[in-house]
């Protein structure tokens, strides 16, 4: 073998109340990658289509990531790589960990010795920090394991897998307003209240219960975020107005997706999650709010091989 194509897909990281902790990856929307094995030592981007990013590997979130990994296994060989982006930047669905994940995931075909999930999530984390500022897991691990992953703990890095219930689908609205990672970073309090700590910590234990309950009742009231979304929301105008609109046509949980703007809502059913959408449209419509939407099950899988040469 000495090409592949490579699918990345977009994810939702947070997911309210799990903060750098919880993620989800969605089905059929993502980036493509081409990787080439070559000779020369190292990662060189040839191409790069959907977007203006650098084509030196230092400063690109791929190259990074990449030379992480190549530099880490001491390989006597490189890659080329053409990017094809699909995920607009800084929409909030995990753009920058769809690059990162596909390159150590790619690299990883090649290898005689294939590397674990767990270890290619760390390599990818390298390449989430040239975007956000820091080196986290919650968008880069669904993209590598698929569905819904927990990060218990990043020192070491623990990841658990979460099912995702059959009926669990997410509609995704993203008004055309722009939310930089690292300054939606910045605005966030360095401490919290021990009271919203403690709710916090149970609404994610609830969420996660949920899920392997398949207790819609329970994510429902569960997936709120007392930590971050009370200063996020300022980022985008009438968020409130647009929670409120999602909860009456359907939905059962609303949040910011990452750092925003894009925005999330889970339904049951798919049913639902189309009315969600609807109606979300509607509403930035009315306001004079360009946006874009996708509706889609929570993805049971990560990254995946499109072709093989």
């Amino acid at each position: 073998m000495k090409e592949i194509r490579v699918f990345s897909p977009a994810t939702v990281a947070n997911v309210n109340c799990g903060f750098d902790v919880l993620g989800f990856a969605l089905d059929g929307l993502g980036d493509e990658m081409v990787i080439r094995k070559v000779p020369e030592k190292g990662i060189k981007i040839t191409e790069i289509t959907g977007a203006e990013l650098p084509f030196e590997a230092k400063e690109n979130v791929v190259g990074v990531a990449g030379l992480a990994m190549v530099e880490a296994l001491d390989l006597d060989y490189g890659f080329e790589v053409e990017i094809h982006k699909k995920i607009r930047l800084g929409s909030g669905v995990g753009s920058s960990a769809a690059s990162a994940s596909g390159i150590v995931f790619g690299i990883n075909q090649f290898l005689d010795e294939p590397l674990s999930n767990l270890e290619l999530t760390e390599f990818g984390m390298k390449g989430e920090a040239v975007a956000s500022g820091n080196e986290h897991a919650d968008n880069v691990a669904p993209c590598l394991y698929g569905g819904f992953t927990l990060i218990t703990g990043y020192e070491p890095l623990k990841i658990v897998s979460v099912p995702v219930p059959e009926e669990l689908y997410v509609t995704i609205i993203h008004p055309h307003i722009t939310i930089k990672t690292k300054e939606a970073r910045e605005i966030l309090p360095k401490e919290v209240s021990l009271k919203n700590a403690i709710k916090q910590t149970g609404n994610l234990a609830g969420l996660i219960a949920g899920l392997y309950t398949k207790d819609y009742d329970l994510i429902a009231s569960s997936a709120t975020d007392v930590l971050v979304e009370p200063y996020r929301k300022n980022l985008i105008p009438d968020f409130d107005f647009y929670r409120d609109t999602a909860l009456k046509n359907g939905g059962i949980a609303f949040g910011i997706s990452g750092s925003g703007p894009s925005m999330f809502t889970l339904s049951k059913g798919l049913q639902n999650a189309g009315a969600v959408e609807f109606a979300l449209k509607k509403a930035l419509k009315e306001k004079n709010i360009r946006s874009d939407s996708y509706v889609s099950p929570v993805s049971k899988h990560g990254n995946r091989i499109l072709e093989k040469n």
